[in-house]
């Protein structure tokens, strides 16, 4: 059963998107409408733009836009319910019973409240007998009773089945054990036993403190030596990252990413505070994502070796396409920041820090290290590879300064260097300028929705219909001047939806909003922000009416050519020759 549209109108109502966004975007006024960098995809210039009057968010970069819920549910990562509770909880609402969301919801907040009791449970075998050999590891690792107590680190005994039994005492079920990946099943004879035995055990907690997952360090030589929780209807490895919960709180203005937890852990214990690590995968744009609403700059830590080192070359560009400055430290005399910080401390660690290198510092140096400099082949290879990338900086002072380390390096004049740069830089450019041209030439392309999934089959049709949607959702009062338009004359089956649900609103004595809007993905409600964005003009009883008539028209024509008589085509062209004045 979906949310009665009455209550999905005062929900907009009382959670202004201003207000909403503005906790995760700076917003700045400009007209009527409030603009800020887009959380979703990085940029320097804002083209994120949020308009109060019309309770929508868009991206004119990116594209991404909607409502309310559809902001929440971005860039929270929610379900469609799951968003309208999280906006109906930060102002106090009820909200409606709807047993199919309720089910869901129910069975989500016994995932989660199980996943809390068995990472205390995990935590009482710690410091139990069953947990000597773990916590003697623990210690041995450096690890304070602060640092295990912050974390939540606990210890699962080397048995089959004392969490399954613990669990079961405390009413949970032997299908919510497995829907929370804490056990699994055997092949032999179907019995449940622990998935996690003999390890030290990391709780994973979302950035809202809910107890996800885990990951379990084993106490001895079997594989594997890390084991994560599979993937549940609570826990996604890809949009979660480890200690985020606890270092979005930091002070220090970047974040440290990471590969592992007990790096993580070694950096908070010795005042870092800002470390996270992705949980026993490559990093994802929904991590980069992540990462972006909390900090300006991330600071890469991977591995020395050839798997660290490619894991940062492709973290690089997720990472900056969020819109994050990124620096990458590079380790000298230990393995990892584990190793370092327990050898030198935190005040060289923090000299270290200082001493990191930005993006294109650290891919020169990759560049570099491929080619031997003294052999002149290898050279010119050298300076050929550099200036693709130096061509690529977004200011010509950025391009000089580089240039002159690439000419430096590889024994050449920066004036010759400087027209290698140019010469890539205009490849580049000529690259571009075909491209916008291939675009410029395809004006029917060009016409249809950004989105690959969204297709228009009549784009004159679908551009009135955009008008007539703008001009309702402007001004509710214009619906009354549909009455004779039917859903099934639009030539867009998305656009017809949109309008059917906008007229049920208004027959509801409702004002037809964006906000009502029901089963729409994210794709197609963007798609209808971005139609509000691109037709801001006044409302227009005539625009209305002239788009409505262009309408019906190409329906009544499509009609007629899938009756496929000429006197039907006929009649068709008369009437339309009668309309502009034209006698047959």
């Amino acid at each position: 059963m979906p949310f009665p549209p009455a209550f999905l109108d005062e929900l907009a109502a009382r959670n202004p998107i201003e207000e909403v966004v503005g906790q995760y975007v700076n917003l700045k006024r400009s007209g009527s409408n409030l603009f800020g960098l887009c959380p979703f995809h990085g940029e320097k210039t804002p083209s994120f733009s949020v308009a109060p009057d019309k309770g929508i968010y868009y991206c004119f970069g990116c594209h991404k836009g909607g409502g309310v819920i559809n902001f929440e549910m971005e860039i929270e990562g929610l379900s469609y319910p799951d968003a309208v509770r999280a906006l109906a909880q930060r102002v106090g609402m009820e909200v409606p019973d709807d047993e199919e969301y309720q089910s869901r919801y129910r069975k989500q907040e016994r995932l989660w409240a199980l996943s809390k009791e068995a990472a205390r449970f995990f935590v009482s075998q710690l410091y139990a007998p069953a947990g000597a050999e773990g916590l003697r590891y623990a210690q041995s690792r450096g690890m304070s009773k602060g640092t295990l107590t912050r974390f939540g680190i606990g210890f699962a005994p080397n048995s089959w089945d004392s969490l399954c039994k613990a669990m079961r005492v405390k009413g949970y079920t032997d299908e919510e054990l497995q829907g929370a990946g804490l056990v699994s099943v055997s092949q032999k004879n179907g019995n449940l036993y622990d998935r996690f035995r003999n390890r030290l055990m990391f709780p994973i907690i979302d950035v809202r403190g809910n107890v996800i997952g885990f990951g379990g360090r084993v106490m001895d030589d079997s594989t594997p030596k890390y084991l994560n929780s599979p993937e549940t209807e609570i826990f996604n490895k890809r949009k979660n990252l480890f200690a985020l919960n606890v270092a979005k709180k930091s002070k220090l203005g970047y974040l440290i990413l990471v590969e592992g937890y007990m790096d993580a852990i070694a950096l908070h214990q010795y005042g870092f505070d800002c470390a996270v690590a992705s949980l026993g995968t490559s990093l994802t744009e929904e991590h980069a994502t992540l990462l972006s609403r909390y900090t300006e700059q991330v600071v890469l830590i991977y591995d020395g070796d050839e798997a660290g080192q490619n894991a940062t070359k492709r973290a690089i560009p997720m990472l900056e396409k969020a819109g994050l400055q990124v620096k990458v430290l590079q380790m000298r005399d230990a393995k990892d920041p584990d190793e370092f910080l327990k050898k030198f401390g935190a005040d060289r660690f923090r000299l270290l820090l200082e001493e990191s290198s930005n993006r294109v510092e650290y891919q020169l140096r990759a560049i570099q290290k491929k080619y031997d400099l003294s052999v002149d082949e290898d050279r010119v290879k050298f300076i050929g590879e550099a200036a693709e990338l130096v061509s690529s900086l977004g200011s010509a002072v950025q391009r000089e300064i580089y240039g002159n380390r690439v000419a430096e390096a590889g024994k050449i004049s920066p004036e010759a260097m400087k027209i290698e740069v140019g010469k890539a830089y205009k490849r580049r450019m000529n690259r571009e300028k075909r491209k916008q041209e291939r675009i410029e030439l395809a004006p029917a392309v060009a016409a249809q929705p950004k989105s690959r999934t969204i297709h228009y089959d009549n784009v004159k049709s679908a551009k009135a219909e955009e008008i007539v949607l703008a001009q309702c959702l402007t001004d509710p009062a214009m619906m009354d001047e549909t009455e004779n338009l039917r859903p099934e004359e639009f030539s867009s089956p998305l656009l017809g939806r949109v309008f059917d649900q906008l007229r049920q609103q208004s027959r509801q004595g409702l004002a037809p909003g964006i906000a009502g809007l029901t089963d729409f993905t994210g794709e197609e409600m963007a798609h209808i922000a971005g139609i509000l964005q691109r037709n801001p003009g006044p409302v227009s009883e005539q625009a209305l009416h002239d788009s409505i008539q262009v309408i019906r028209q190409l329906h009544d024509f499509k009609s007629a050519s899938t009756d496929g008589t000429n006197d039907t085509l006929m009649e068709f062209y008369r009437k339309i020759q009668e309309s502009k004045g034209i006698k047959a």
